[in-house]
């Protein structure tokens, strides 16, 4: 076992999101039949699956982004509702970067990083400016912090948004396939800031197709199939000794596509 990884399993709590039973569907459709799953304090979930498996709805079933239709989503002990002084809480405490990046085009990359901190935490700009800066060091965005984000490349951007959701200070970061609209140059620079948040011992949900990536920084490695979840191991078991057929074909599609991990 690598130091990352040691420390992480130090450092490794408690559940903090709970999932008992959770279903979602968009009409006729199904997309999630009766997920349960549990995701601590300090660790590193991968989730994979073909697209459409139900992978990202869980996701934004946990913000509430997606309202769940039944079972039963939990963060750090309270349900996940639509009261709205308790959802704005839980989505202090749970960060979400997304494909596309949504920043504010009018803003500038420091606008962009301090704007919930200040209207949301009441932090005053001086302060949330400082913390800004320091966030956008992390993600090698200092320079950049009064551009606007027409004026970056999208990885950039994407750094930007991690820093954004890190200026909330969540406990945890969900991704939702963050490299996924990014040409393929820009994948590693987004990668490596994950890498970083990872070693920090940053509580990660991480949908994503880089198969490299999960293999390296995963504590556990979580298959979503047709709206449930079909099988989950630690990194090495699941690569090394695919539980399926099915799972074996994804992973071989996954790597012949070319992932960006070297």
């Amino acid at each position: 076992m690598s130091s990352q990884l040691k420390n992480r399993e130090m450092a490794r709590g408690l559940p903090y999101i709970v999932v008992e039973d959770v279903t979602k569907s968009f009409g006729e459709h199904q997309v999630l039949k009766g997920v349960s799953t549990r995701f601590c304090t300090g660790e590193v979930t991968a989730i994979i699956g073909a697209s459409g498996s139900g992978k990202s709805t869980l996701l934004r079933a946990i913000n509430r982004l997606e309202p769940h239709d039944g079972g039963r989503i939990s963060i750090d002990g309270v349900p996940v509702t639509d009261h709205e002084a308790t959802l704005q809480r839980q989505r202090c405490e749970v960060g979400m970067v997304f494909q596309q990046f949504n920043l504010f085009g009018h803003m500038t990359v420091l606008d962009n990083v301090t704007l919930a901190p200040r209207r949301i935490r009441k932090t005053p700009r001086s302060q949330a400016n400082a913390r800004a800066m320091t966030l956008l060091e992390r993600v090698g965005m200092a320079a950049h912090a009064h551009k606007y984000p027409w004026q970056l490349s999208g990885g950039q951007q994407q750094r930007v948004a991690i820093a954004r959701a890190l200026a909330m200070e969540p406990q945890v970061m969900l991704f939702d396939e963050p490299t996924s609209a990014l040409d393929p140059e820009m994948v590693q620079e987004v990668l490596d800031v994950m890498r970083e948040l990872a070693r920090a011992c940053m509580t990660m949900i991480v949908v994503t197709h880089e198969m490299g990536f999960a293999r390296e920084v995963a504590d556990r490695v979580m298959f979503f199939d047709q709206g449930r979840i079909a099988h989950e191991a630690a990194p090495a078991e699941f690569f090394d000794h695919p539980a399926n057929e099915r799972i074996a074909a994804f992973i071989g599609r996954m790597t012949r596509q070319g992932p960006a991990f070297p």
